[in-house]
């Protein structure tokens, strides 16, 4: 088990802090376990408050021992209702709610609980803090890439003709736990849920379903209608491997190609490219461009390619980003994508994926996970970037 440091926590908060104070905000509540878990260390149910003028408070309902254990806070207290809570805190105003998420239920369960407050949202703030990586989580995403490039040498050994995307993906999941790998990948959420078997051979690689993604694949069910799906692997086609790894809740995703007997010219040429595209965005990052402007200079290199029909979806599939920020949850600020107009800044991880599609023929893409820090652009999913033919 490796816990978040005091220290850890206490910059966290600390920066935190600072832009409650900008928002003028008295405290804050995170009921959302993936912000209490960033700033506590610990997913027990509970509910943090975070006062702006003294150290915060972890009410937990289930289970208090084990929360202890995990969280560096000093103040971690019982409780079993929301009614419990007023009496440990100081009078407010300005109270910060996580409304992006918190169900309205709740929102008004608070309402009544502390009559005339103003509720801000405050799930910003966590998401700008969030966006920047420290060594410490830099080291557990590293983790997370090492277990990541094990599973991909395996594909090899577990892909052959006749072997249907989800088998493969049930044997690359079952290896990928025996080296830590937690299974669940998060994501925030009401509708949409990540999986870690996104593999999609020929066909199947063109089909489009309700994921915000170029490919969603045919999946298993009309109840699962993404990723893997019972089809059978045939030889010289494409077959796609977008495989996410969670290693102590943080994540890095990756994409790479394989074929049994052949890869065909048509993807072969198209996956050239789309390295050609990642490699020349990421020179981008380090010249400052914004987010949008690496986005629309992806597509200037997808139509300069002769891939412009074919980039990032077909129409009217195309998706509009690039790449997205990933740590706890899949996608984190920052973004590579039409609607965001910051530059990626010094301390962001972020994955980049350009992607091809070939209405009924199939996809091909690559994806890493990468590290911004000093004026550089790090690769951390130090896989085999070739196609691998089997």
């Amino acid at each position: 088990m490796k816990y978040a440091p005091k220290e850890e926590l206490d910059a966290r908060i600390g920066k935190l802090k600072t832009l409650m104070e900008k928002a003028s905000l008295d405290g804050a509540f995170f009921h959302y376990k993936i912000d209490y878990y960033y700033l506590s260390g610990t997913m027990q149910d509970s509910l943090l408050y975070v006062p702006v003028d003294s150290d915060p408070i972890l009410f937990v309902k289930r289970e208090i021992s084990r929360a202890r254990r995990e969280s560096a806070l000093g103040n971690i207290v019982p409780y079993r209702s929301t009614k419990d809570i007023p009496q440990h805190l100081k009078p407010v105003k300005r109270l910060g709610m996580q409304l992006d998420v918190i169900p309205y239920n709740d929102v008004v369960k608070f309402k009544e609980l502390f009559g005339d407050v103003e509720f801000i949202d405050c799930s910003p703030l966590t998401k700008e803090i969030r966006k920047y990586k420290s060594p410490f989580e830099i080291g557990l995403m590293e983790k997370a890439a090492e277990i990541g490039k094990k599973v991909y040498a395996k594909v090899p050994e577990l892909l052959h003709e006749g072997a249907t995307e989800i088998e493969v993906g049930g044997q690359m999941e079952a290896y990928a736990k025996s080296l830590g790998h937690e299974g669940l990948l998060r994501v925030r959420s009401l509708n949409y849920e990540a999986y870690t078997w996104h593999i999609l051979s020929g066909r199947t690689g063109s089909i489009v379903s309700q994921s915000d993604s170029p490919m969603g694949g045919l999946g298993l069910s009309p109840a699962f209608p993404v990723g893997a799906s019972f089809k059978k692997i045939r030889k010289n086609e494409p077959v796609l491997i977008d495989f996410g790894i969670c290693y102590h809740g943080y994540q890095v995703d990756q994409t790479r190609m394989y074929a049994i007997g052949s890869m065909p010219d048509i993807f072969v040429k198209a996956y050239d490219v789309c390295k050609e595209i990642h490699n020349r965005v990421l020179d981008k990052v380090v010249e400052g461009y914004t987010s949008r402007e690496l986005f629309e200079y992806s597509k200037e290199l997808g139509n300069k390619f002769g891939y412009g029909d074919y980039y990032l979806g077909y129409k009217p599939h195309k998706v509009r980003f690039l790449g997205h920020g990933i740590g706890i949850e899949l996608a984190e600020f920052p973004y590579i994508a039409a609607t965001h107009t910051y530059p990626i800044e010094d301390g962001a991880v972020f994955a980049i994926e350009p992607k091809m599609v070939f209405p009924k023929k199939g996809c091909c893409g690559y994806e890493n996970t990468v590290h911004y820090t000093n004026g550089k652009c790090r690769i951390i999913t130090d896989i085999d970037e070739n196609i691998i033919i089997v």
